[in-house]
């Protein structure tokens, strides 16, 4: 007897109508695919575009230099005319060609002067007045005060959004200081637009509710996972390539350090850029933090080391292990140099963390030698005191993310002084060798506050290996 196998590929008439309609639906599957990938595509190349007007922000500055951003709904030539008085702008600078976007470099600028600005377009005032000023930062390692303001998560517009905004601008207000601008420059810890990061999200998440803060004093923005969803953030924003705000060339705008005074700033991508130890981030933070001669060193990155707000630190599936590697990766090259603060956002909840060194693995690691809890109180704020110059003496770490939106939490992670579900912004003043850090909720009040004191006198490192 003859056994014939049959095969679904060997029949004369061809493909068996199975295997044709497994086929078919296989190719109608990948068109749908394909479609649905081209589909998103061109939704996220649409979503990276924003057709109207966009009041001015300031960018990169420098003792000598800043520039100004600004966009019209139409294409038109823009300039900058600019001088010490509103109605004396002796200094003006044009574009080259005509565009809906525009950013314009001022340079030859004095240290620590006001400037006011008039921008025009085809030669027509469009932005101008008394209200537009700009002061530039002074000399590096000035001993002159410095006060900047943080805003965590800020980009969900909400009216809660704007309550922070506006009882952080109305404490500024009330505690001016002599001779002094209200604040000095802008920090935000990541996801300044909400929920996607597109171009227009920006506009209402970000430029319309703190324009009135953007015209007048600088904005560093940090890159968070929500502006990742699109390719606006870098488009929008202009940051130091080639060391052009101080610190260490790192040729690239993932991440870059500036200086303001006697304060040194590392801003780091926790989103998009490689933690491994050995990558090109790290090898530049390692050089840049060892020619860094500021008494001042703060660091900002959007995923928190140390959380158990909206997302947990301990669980290594959260953020992709972003907040791991940051605390494995990271944290022992800032503690090394000394790195005073370390500012972060993710987690929609404010929290603060002890004087701090060495805790690089999960909170059931942290050992009491780890710590240094705050022993006194000065004008009620808790004060942590550091040596002068010595490294590994201690770091706070602040979670400010919740600016715009406060999500739910344990708030039990064992290195906070303070866990908070509150809504509000970080105001920090440092000043000779006072660091001192003021939470302002949504309602006006501050929550918590914190000092931190350089102490010449002092030798109380507690290294690693204590």
């Amino acid at each position: 007897m003859t056994i014939h196998a049959i095969s679904l590929f060997s029949v004369k008439s061809g493909a068996p109508p199975l295997w044709r309609w497994v086929r078919r639906g296989l190719l109608l599957l990948l068109g749908l695919v394909l479609l649905y990938g081209a589909g998103r595509l061109v939704h996220v190349a649409l979503g990276s575009f924003y057709s109207g007007e966009r009041g001015p922000y300031l960018q990169m500055p420098a003792p000598h230099a800043v520039t100004l951003r600004w966009q019209t709904a139409t294409a038109t030539i823009g300039s900058v005319r600019y001088g010490l008085l509103p109605k004396q702008l002796g200094y003006h600078v044009t574009e080259g060609r005509a565009g809906e976007e525009h950013a314009l470099r001022l340079t030859g600028l004095q240290p620590n002067t006001l400037y006011y600005y008039v921008i025009e377009a085809d030669g027509e005032p469009r932005y101008g007045g008394a209200e537009y000023w700009f002061i530039t930062p002074p000399e590096t390692g000035s001993t002159l005060p410095l006060r900047f303001a943080v805003l965590g998560d800020p980009g969900y517009a909400n009216p809660k959004q704007l309550a922070v905004r506006d009882s952080m601008l109305e404490w500024l207000g009330a505690h001016l200081r002599s001779g002094r601008a209200y604040l000095d420059l802008l920090l935000t810890t990541g996801d300044n637009a909400y929920r996607s990061g597109s171009n227009e999200q920006f506009q209402t998440g970000f430029f319309d509710p703190y324009g009135v803060i953007f015209r007048n004093i600088v904005v560093w923005p940090i890159y968070g996972n929500h502006d990742a969803r699109r390719w606006a953030f870098f488009d929008l924003f202009d940051f130091p390539t080639q060391g052009e705000s101080g610190g260490v060339a790192s040729a690239t705008e993932h991440y870059y350090s500036f200086d303001y005074g006697q304060v040194h700033f590392v801003v780091l991508d926790s989103q998009s850029s490689s933690m491994r130890p050995g990558s090109e981030m790290l090898q530049w933070l390692k050089r840049d933090l060892s020619q860094n001669r500021q008494p001042w060193t703060i660091a900002a990155f959007h995923h928190p080391p140390y959380t158990k707000g909206s997302h947990d630190s301990d669980n290594k599936g959260d953020s992709r292990g972003r907040m791991f590697a940051v605390r494995e990766n990271v944290l022992p090259l800032l503690e090394r140099a000394g790195v005073d603060l370390v500012l972060s956002g993710h987690s929609h909840m404010y929290e603060r963390s002890h004087l701090l060194n060495c805790h690089y693995g999960t909170s059931d690691t942290l050992t009491p030698a780890m710590l240094k809890p705050s022993k006194e109180k000065n004008d009620g704020a808790v004060v942590y005191r550091k040596p002068f110059e010595q490294k590994n003496s201690g770091t706070i770490y602040a979670v400010v993310g919740s600016s715009s939106k406060v999500d739910n939490g344990s708030l039990d992670h064992p290195v906070m002084a303070v866990s908070l579900r509150q809504m509000g912004a970080l105001v920090v003043d440092v000043s000779g060798t006072q660091l001192k850090a003021r939470f302002v909720t949504d309602k006006g009040n501050v929550a918590d506050s914190f000092t931190i004191i350089k102490d010449r006198n002092s030798t109380s490192a507690f290294p690693c290996d204590s």
